[in-house]
């Protein structure tokens, strides 16, 4: 059972890297905004309602880190986003930056970090 701080840092550490995760989705397929809604719940158990996805995919697009076209060809016209070179580097040296992060906090600081166990959305996802 999670206590509330739990749920709490977990929320706030996806929210300060959902660019991130948005652009690491993008890593896999094109896709349109409330896909990427839906893969962020199911993954992370955490709703991002479209005041939240949609005002960032534009600040990634203004940035270069993904582009968007709209498909037409569905019933109801969508837009759907893929990843720039652009953005794949910035993921690349984020994940990186992380990485360092972590070694350093544990190295220097003698913090302890692993994994954490999957959220039980998350772990239904994968199976």
């Amino acid at each position: 059972m999670k206590t509330n701080y739990q749920e709490e840092i977990q929320t706030k550490l996806t929210k300060s890297l959902l660019d991130m995760i948005i652009l690491q989705l993008l890593t896999e397929q094109p896709m349109h905004g409330y896909q990427m809604m839906a893969k962020i719940r199911k993954t992370f158990g955490i709703y991002f309602g479209p005041s939240t996805i949609y005002p960032l995919l534009g600040t990634l697009e203004k940035k270069g880190h993904l582009k968007s076209t709209w498909n037409m060809d569905t019933e109801r016209p969508r837009k759907i986003y893929a990843l720039t070179r652009e953005g794949q580097n910035v993921l690349n040296f984020t994940e990186g930056s992380l990485n360092i992060i972590c070694k350093t906090m544990t190295a220097e600081c003698r913090i302890k970090i692993e994994a954490a166990p999957l959220t039980q959305a998350a772990s239904r996802s994968q199976r």
